[in-house]
């Protein structure tokens, strides 16, 4: 009986230190949220200078340049502010705790809660989503093992999410603003010639997504030295998109089958055509 109860205390200790040391972290977490929001009252945001820092974020050509997206969706293209820009709204707008967290993970999938909380107003949006440890190629499917690779999963798929959420609790003139503020930076804040930056952006296309100079010529419709400032707002736009994982190379360009991968067509008039031609021959020999 005395060995059969130190077994036992052996078996639930470490249950009981887990289950202590869990309460001190909730505990610890809840002190900290309540301390910000006691300081983001007593410190509240000032409306006028949040914009104005908002603004002169987005006349920084290397945010104007990441700060949209867009991808087709029934025929029509979405358009709408990017992670960064979320990101970027999100510190300068102040009192505002945003950011991921994962709730319960297995070998095979992950449950994640993203989330956007204005501490100022106590006004919170949350998204709660499964992470499946699966990566998808045109060769199929296979499961995720590495860490690195399925924190890379849950941090790509989260970040969607949480620009959702910093975009439901900020006012949507403010995002407005910004998105002009950005679209006027790119429109008159470019210091290199039009044709450099084309040539820069089709071998980033070519380098990153093995996207060739034909397939964005044939998206526009002319030739790469005719595009115009418009049409490379446009490729930016639809670059950020693929780097955020918004949408896919197929969604934009067509893409060819490599020469020995294509099938062969077998056209069956050829046949039709043959025979009589050998039967004609035979009665000639004849």
């Amino acid at each position: 009986m005395d060995a059969l109860m130190v077994t036992n205390n052996q078996n639930t200790m470490p249950q009981v230190q887990m289950s202590a040391g869990h309460d001190a972290l909730v505990t610890r977490q809840a002190q900290e949220v309540q301390a910000a929001m006691v300081v983001a009252k007593k410190f509240p945001r000032d409306y006028i200078a949040a914009v104005n820092r908002i603004t002169t974020s987005c006349q920084r050509k290397t945010l104007a340049s990441q700060a949209m997206y867009e991808y087709p969706r029934g025929g029509q293209k979405v358009k709408g502010p990017s992670i960064r820009l979320a990101e970027c709204l999100a510190q300068n707008w102040g009192n505002i705790d945003f950011g991921y967290t994962i709730m319960s993970s297995t070998a095979t999938e992950s449950e994640v809660m993203a989330y956007a909380w204005d501490l100022e107003t106590n006004t919170r949006q949350s998204k709660v989503f499964i992470v499946k440890h699966i990566r998808s190629t045109r060769n199929g499917d296979y499961p995720l093992t590495d860490p690195r690779d399925i924190y890379e999963m849950i941090a790509n798929q989260a970040s969607r999410r949480v620009r959702s959420c910093i975009l439901s609790i900020i006012p949507g003139d403010v995002v407005d603003c910004a998105v002009q503020e950005c679209e006027k930076t790119l429109a008159n804040g470019n210091d290199k010639p039009l044709i450099d930056r084309i040539r820069g952006g089709v071998k980033m296309f070519q380098e990153k997504f093995s996207v060739s100079k034909e397939m964005l010529e044939k998206r526009i419709g002319c030739k790469a030295e005719a595009f115009s400032e418009q049409d490379m707002i446009t490729l930016n736009n639809i670059y950020n998109s693929l780097k955020d994982g918004m949408s896919k190379r197929e969604d934009w360009f067509e893409v060819g089958l490599p020469e020995e991968e294509k099938p062969e067509v077998h056209d069956p008039l050829a046949d039709i055509e043959e025979k009589p031609k050998k039967a004609k021959k035979a009665d000639e020999g004849k």
